[in-house]
């Protein structure tokens, strides 16, 4: 019985992050699934801020999308704060990221009026305006590109820009 426990102890404390194309992935679907969110959301459990900013980011973005579809107030805003708290952690330390910004841009976007979380919707957005060409990944530009061809704070001849 020792052996068994010690093993399953041993896999857990070794639990590898989900690679990041399958966060990313999932992420764009993410949204309007419960499914989704639920699935990255015991995958990205064991994410800590310690690990891959981006994946930090990516965690407390679907954090944010827990609170969305929590039953409780005050589930949803022990999620919300926390994801937030990812999120800005990981901007904290990855300013330049733009896949970061352009996670929190979505969250911001999407969070309602009265969690006042939307004061970083003109900076992300000009960051990302800014910086997209010099991105040499070609599967975090699809990813921006989807982002920003249906946000709402890109307008249509900045849209054309991507």
């Amino acid at each position: 019985m020792k052996i068994i426990s010690i093993l399953l102890i041993i896999a857990f404390t070794y639990v590898t992050p989900p690679e990041l194309s399958y966060v990313r992935n999932s992420y764009i679907n993410a949204s309007n699934n419960t499914t989704v969110v639920d699935k990255l959301y015991k995958d990205l459990l064991a994410v800590s801020k310690e690990d891959n900013k981006t994946l930090v980011a990516y965690k407390g973005a679907i954090l944010t999308l827990k609170a969305k579809y929590a039953k409780s107030k005050s589930d949803k805003k022990e999620f919300f704060k926390e994801g937030v708290g990812f999120i800005e952690y990981a901007v904290l330390q990855d300013s330049q990221n733009i896949e970061i910004r352009t996670i929190r841009l979505s969250v911001q976007e999407n969070s309602p009026k009265f969690l006042k979380y939307h004061k970083n919707i003109p900076e992300d957005k000009q960051f990302i305006l800014n910086n997209f060409k010099k991105t040499n990944s070609k599967e975090i530009q699809k990813f921006i590109k989807e982002f920003v061809l249906q946000s709402e704070s890109f307008n249509t001849s900045e849209k054309e820009l991507f």
